[in-house]
């Protein structure tokens, strides 16, 4: 069974109280990437520390040598393409080609208003997906875009040298409608999903398996209509947010069963949050890194 462990560290700690020594941690411990959220603010968090995603990456980038690092995810919310293109590139470049892009369409939380504008609509949001990851990926493979689009636009954004990794640095597009699981199987490397939020809840593990058994016969569906086979895109489950979410990280076994199940059904990463003191990430410290040096190991005996 081969199946990739990750982890997300939220951007809550001074870069030199602790904050640089849990990405050093992370690749330590082995984990295939490290990722962080792109958000301004986020739920339950928003009263207290809260650092960039793209400082924190190009630090974490500096810090470390062979972990990947990337958004899980970058939204629309507060970006343009153009800009953000020209942050990735620098990224990439700083960390030597490890750089993955999670991408979203956002949702309705603080980012969403945070710039003063009333918060979109999910149709709005979806419409302003379609156009920015396709301009994105133009701006990240193209010297020079100009685009004059209903959303966004370009005019001759210029984006030498481009980026390490080519023709550009992978996305890992977040989707679990239609629309964007289309985007996901033409511009995606990978695909990520937290699974049904309407289960986590209220529902029961087996419910929530059947839903992304579902959502992931509707990749398939969406890669077949692209041309593309269905095997081609990573399946990334970035955990925390199913009816298991509370018991993942109480043990090694749970993991493993867990991680083995999900395997199973077809996913080729396993992301876990870092632990966070006295949030809703809470967990054992020593339970974590175990995890991290013995869970992966014991799936594949």
């Amino acid at each position: 069974m081969s199946l990739r462990l990750s982890t997300v560290v939220l951007p809550v700690r001074r870069w030199h109280e602790g904050g640089r020594d849990q990405w050093t941690r992370a690749e330590e411990l082995g984990f295939h990437a490290a990722y962080t959220y792109d958000h301004l603010s986020w739920r339950t968090f928003r009263d207290g520390p809260w650092f960039g995603a793209v400082p924190t990456l190009t630090a974490a980038a500096a810090a470390t040598r062979r972990m990947r690092l990337g958004t899980l995810v970058t939204s629309p919310n507060f970006r343009h393409p153009v800009t953000l293109a020209k942050e990735l590139i620098s990224l990439d470049d700083v960390s030597g080609g490890r750089i993955t892009l999670g991408i979203g369409a956002g949702g309705n939380g603080f980012d969403a208003t945070a710039l003063g504008q009333e918060a979109w609509t999910p149709r709005e949001r979806a419409d302003r997906f379609a156009e920015f990851v396709p301009l994105l990926d133009r701006l990240l493979t193209e010297g020079a875009v100009t685009h004059e689009g209903t959303h966004y636009s370009a005019h001759e954004a210029r984006n030498v040298p481009g980026c390490v990794q080519r023709p550009r640095l992978p996305f890992a597009v977040a989707a679990t409608g239609p629309r964007g699981m289309r985007l996901a199987a033409r511009h995606g490397q990978a695909w990520v999903t937290t699974g049904d939020p309407k289960l986590f809840e209220t529902g029961t593990p087996e419910q929530s398996l059947a839903a992304l058994r579902e959502q992931l016969g509707k990749l398939g569906k969406a890669c077949a209509e692209a041309g593309r086979d269905a095997g081609e895109p990573d399946k990334i489950l970035l955990t925390g947010f199913t009816p298991e979410a509370n018991g993942l990280l109480e043990s090694v076994d749970a993991f493993v069963d867990f991680a083995g199940r999900h395997a199973e059904l077809g996913f080729d990463e396993i992301v876990v949050h870092a632990p966070v003191p006295d949030s809703v990430f809470a967990a054992d410290e020593a339970v974590f890194e175990r995890i991290a040096t013995e869970g992966i190991a014991q799936l594949e005996r």
